[in-house]
């Protein structure tokens, strides 16, 4: 049976990908209205498979995204500033609600770059530990 963590690390990867596709075409309201989508399904997975990989690896806990990314800073996988950046990536995911508003969805927008690179390095920091720990997973890129 496939473990709960190799389950959302797939999800992961898969949502990634549409994400990083996403943000290579030229932009248009239409292709910034959907990677901005793409970004909160990405987001969504990227937390919780984090969330899972704590619960695993040490037995933490973080019932939310910034929780989550506090502990990836305590465990190593992301830096300080990293980790600020992923606390002001949350608050922009919250903020998607509001992308009816063209200030807001131009806002979110211009960091998308940066958070995808944010939740490649999470990811990819998850796959590392897991190799480290004798399990096979593919590599984000």
């Amino acid at each position: 049976m496939e473990s709960r963590l190799k389950f959302k690390i797939t999800r992961a990867q898969k949502a990634f990908q549409t994400f990083e596709d996403i943000l290579k075409e030229p932009y248009s309201v239409i292709i910034r209205d959907a990677a901005i989508q793409r970004f909160e399904y990405t987001f969504e997975i990227v937390w919780k498979s984090l969330r899972e990989f704590l619960k695993e690896k040490a037995g933490v806990i973080a019932n939310s995204p910034k929780l989550a990314f506090r502990e990836a800073f305590s465990d190593g996988i992301l830096s300080e500033e990293e980790s600020k950046k992923c606390l002001e990536m949350t608050d922009d995911r919250n903020d998607t609600a509001h992308t009816y508003n063209e200030k807001v969805a131009e806002r979110i927008f211009t960091g998308l770059k940066e958070y995808s690179s944010l939740m490649k390095k999470i990811l990819n920091g998850i796959l590392e530990e897991r190799k480290l720990r004798k399990v096979n997973y593919e590599e984000v890129m």
